[in-house]
């Protein structure tokens, strides 16, 4: 017989994040989004930058993920992230500041690396900013996100 929950654990370098038993979980890969329900196949897949979003009861959940690794289990999914911000600890403000640094060193026209670190900077500062406003925060930031 399938489960009925999944187990989720986020963990960071520097903290633990959660451990919640959900009924789904969204895990933003590498190549894509991954879609996690009980009963899943087990698997390892590398994380990149996006929300991460989890279903407990009838309310949906989100964290800003960026990068690390994911393992899937039937009953258990454990995320090993770089960096994972839960939606109501995101900084609105800073991460709308780290957008503005990151437009203006784009419009510039950077070196290839330094347009790559401004690219991946505007990518992270924008997915704070997303899941900061699907967590509740001020609508401006999901103008911001958005803009």
């Amino acid at each position: 017989m399938l489960p009925e929950h999944i187990e989720l654990e986020i963990v960071t370098p520097e903290k633990y994040v959660l451990s919640e038993t959900v009924e789904s979980v969204e895990i933003p890969g590498k190549e894509g989004y991954l879609g996690v329900l009980p009963g899943h196949a087990p698997l390892l897949t590398e994380l990149g930058i996006g929300t991460l979003v989890y279903r407990k009861g009838s309310q949906l959940h989100y964290a800003a993920v960026m990068n690390g690794y994911a393992e899937v289990l039937p009953g258990r999914v454990i995320v090993l992230a770089d960096v994972c911000e839960r939606a109501e600890e995101v900084d609105v403000e800073r991460a709308r500041a780290a957008v503005e640094r990151a437009r203006a060193a784009l419009g510039k026209g950077p070196s290839a690396d330094d347009w790559d670190r401004a690219n991946l900077a505007l990518n992270r500062a924008l997915t704070r900013l997303y899941a900061a406003s699907k967590g509740g925060a001020s609508s401006a930031a999901a103008n911001a996100s958005h803009s």
